[in-house]
């Protein structure tokens, strides 16, 4: 193994970063790819093949970041680009019904446990708002529960708590102050929403003692990706399911994030746990914009057109080019050692990454397993809900230490909030130049 890569000159990320200004609102289209995350401005990346990026001043980066997730196949994987390329030579979209969309229904439906029938969107935050929908049309209420730190979209009644807060803020636990994440929403659309701290057993019962016969769902991250990477604790997400059987709310498992990354069928399968309603995104579209909820025929033929249908349009839905897309990268993940070496690679990187600051005597630890983990600097042992990351997590030296890894070539978004990722085109050698990368970051790192 070489010398880590080290980036030059970023001037012309610099310079289309102030023309992007002109005419975008950062610059950017979305902040977390902006100013208010990449300090002096955002790295401009021109190109990607496999786990490698090159920025527009030609910097080769090894990508830990997989466009949040959704590259689950790395970057133009050979059978991706000659299905696009085949795909496109014979009409990318007609907004009508396709073989296409079958053929990528039926994969899903074979890989994921509780989906007897799928619907596709656009987008995961579209999933989750029609999600929403189906749970209040199927059990007659209105009210929904969601937990702190879970982020669901940018939906009007999920953007609260979602983003981090100085820990005076909170409230108490049992109670938690109501912080909306954005303005230009009324205060009164949080009146259905109930919150509660995340995997906190006890905490749970007894919101769902009080509030369990007004909900028509509780949400939830199997693996709360919004604060990095934090799992459920032993039982938390099987209990969570007898709770909500219980009381009659359904019980609608966001994976987003997390769908076909740790098994087959997400984290359902890997957990043992049968949602009512599934939502998907990201790893699914290996790179195309798609949500999807999935689930019984029992509440998505809700859909079905009568009278008293739940509605639910969409130009783009079934997207001819992206159906052909999700076809072929879940065959790619139906091969046999498909999840054996993203397992493998995460382990190995999560392993090299906890030796690099314990020899360093770094603070700090490593949190997840396989395809997606993040660094907390920190003096716990562990984070396990939103409220030990606002008290206990230095996310401001997360984002020294990740600028230091961007000068080495190893590209990873400086949010701590986000999460590292693993993709099928990682290899040992980028494990390697990680850690090799990350042993100079540590470096006077204070």
């Amino acid at each position: 193994m070489g010398p880590t890569i080290q980036t030059r000159s970023r001037t012309r990320s610099q310079q289309w970063f102030e023309r992007a200004q002109r005419s975008l609102v950062e610059g950017v289209n979305s902040p977390s790819r902006g100013a208010a995350v990449y300090a002096g401005g955002p790295i401009m990346l021109e190109r990607g093949e496999g786990s490698r990026v090159w920025d527009i001043d030609g910097n080769e980066y090894i990508d830990f970041m997989m466009s949040f997730g959704a590259l689950i196949q790395g970057h133009a994987h050979p059978t991706l680009v000659k299905t696009v390329s085949e795909a496109m030579a014979e009409g990318s979209h007609f907004a009508a019904a396709t073989s296409a969309e079958v053929e990528a229904a039926e994969r899903l439906c074979r890989m994921v446990p509780s989906a007897e029938v799928v619907r596709f969107t656009n987008t995961g935050s579209e999933a989750t708002m029609l999600a929403l929908r189906l749970a209040r049309a199927h059990t007659g209420r209105h009210r929904f529960l969601k937990f702190e730190g879970h982020y669901h979209g940018w939906y009007d009644p999920y953007l609260l708590n979602a983003h981090g807060h100085p820990p005076e803020q909170l409230g108490p636990v049992e109670n938690p102050t109501r912080i909306p994440d954005s303005e230009g929403i009324p205060l009164s659309i949080f009146d259905d929403v109930v919150l509660a701290p995340w995997n906190d057993v006890s905490a749970l019962e007894r919101v769902l003692k009080r509030h369990g016969r007004e909900l028509a769902a509780v949400i939830t991250e199997p693996i709360m990706a919004n604060m990095g990477c934090i799992p459920p604790l032993d039982g938390y997400l099987q209990r969570l399911r007898e709770l909500t059987r219980d009381c009659g709310a359904l019980l609608i498992l966001d994976e987003v994030v997390t769908g076909f990354r740790y098994a087959p069928g997400g984290c359902q399968e890997y957990y043992g746990v049968q949602p009512d309603i599934s939502t998907f995104g990201k790893a699914l579209g290996a790179g195309f914009p798609v949500g999807a909820v999935a689930g019984p025929r029992s509440i998505l033929e809700r859909m079905r057109w009568s009278e008293k249908m739940v509605l639910h349009y969409g130009t783009f839905n079934g997207h001819r080019l992206t159906m052909k897309v999700i076809a072929a990268n879940l065959d790619l993940l139906s091969a046999e050692n498909a999840y054996r070496k993203l397992h493998a690679v995460g382990n190995a990187a999560i392993a090299g990454l906890r030796e690099v600051f314990r020899r360093r005597q770094v603070k700090a630890i490593v949190q997840g397993f396989g395809p997606m983990f993040q660094i907390y600097f920190t003096e716990r042992d562990g984070i396990h809900d939103y409220r030990d990351y606002c008290k206990y997590v230095d996310t401001k030296l997360y984002s020294r230490f990740v600028q230091r890894l961007l000068d080495r070539g190893i590209y990873v978004t400086p949010s701590n909030g986000l999460h590292w990722i693993i993709s099928t085109a990682h290899t040992d050698a980028d494990v390697q130049a990680l850690i090799e990368a990350a042993d100079h970051a540590c470096s006077g790192l204070s």
